[in-house]
């Protein structure tokens, strides 16, 4: 069995997605229908569909996507930290159809002016309903706010957090500091867990090699080991790079066979309790 801890769909008839350039070959719709031969093919059988959006509506139709499908086993959903009653949002969302499959939310704090955006005291409050709900919470951060993800988490030991795609390293550039000494810091925390993803795409697009992403797959690897470890095929984002079965092929080679078991089914589901 294998398990995607990271996906993406969107209907641009529904809203925009307004990160996408309008030249971009990933601007167009991509559905689970899209997702479900391609996943089938490469052996994964469950699926966490990741939010892509800071809209309330989006969770709620991923969580009636979810219960629909047979392929979709959890969601990360978005709903607003700062709001003073984040606890009983989280509890309304779990009552909607599909709600059970609610297992962690995700904000992009990549997009926040401030690197300490997570260390605020409303935000804090917010990390705080999550753990309480039982969810967990994924970051997508750059690298220059790597330090304050671990300052939220020390001061959170009962939530666990989740970086997504290594922390976007500047792999095209292939520096390693200060982004690796800050993942080591984060993966110090017993309650930090990383996902191998979104390495393309923080590669060179033109001329990238799978031996360019390798000091970033060592690093994470040595640094969280394999049980704090799960793969992501961060589809469709992936796709003008390389396709779901190139992704997949691409962290498999990263991987020692002996890790594999961990990183592509049980930390995943431990973690998001699929």
């Amino acid at each position: 069995m294998t398990v995607d801890a990271h996906h993406h769909v969107w209907d641009l008839s529904v809203r925009d997605q307004d990160w996408i350039a309008e030249d971009s070959p990933l601007r167009r719709d991509f559905t689970v229908d899209d997702l479900a031969p391609e996943a089938r093919a490469a052996g994964v059988d469950r699926t966490v569909l990741v939010q892509t959006v800071t809209v309330a509506e989006e969770t709620p139709e991923f969580l009636a996507l979810a219960a629909e499908s047979d392929l979709i086993a959890g969601v990360v959903g978005w709903t607003d930290l700062t709001r003073p009653d984040v606890a009983d949002e989280l509890a309304r969302l779990r009552e909607l159809p599909g709600g059970r499959y609610l297992k962690g939310v995700r904000h992009q704090v990549q997009g926040e002016p401030d690197p300490e955006w997570l260390l605020r005291a409303d935000v804090r409050r917010g990390l705080a309903a999550v753990a309480d709900a039982g969810l967990v919470y994924d970051l997508v951060v750059l690298p220059g706010q790597l330090p304050a993800c671990a300052r939220a988490a020390a001061g959170l030991p009962e939530l666990t957090f989740v970086l997504d795609h290594l922390g976007k390293p500047p792999i095209a550039t292939g520096a390693l500091e200060p982004w690796a000494s800050a993942v080591r810091t984060l993966a110090a925390l017993p309650n930090t867990v990383c996902k191998l993803s979104g390495m393309v795409t923080e590669a060179d697009p033109e001329s990238w090699t799978v031996d360019d992403l390798r000091p970033y797959a060592d690093t994470v690897l040595a640094a969280f080991g394999p049980d704090r470890l799960m793969f992501g095929s961060d589809w469709p984002v992936c796709a003008p790079l390389a396709s779901y079965g190139e992704v997949l092929a691409l962290a498999r080679e990263l991987t020692d066979p002996g890790e594999q078991t961990d990183i592509f089914e049980t930390t995943a589901v431990r973690v998001y309790g699929l």
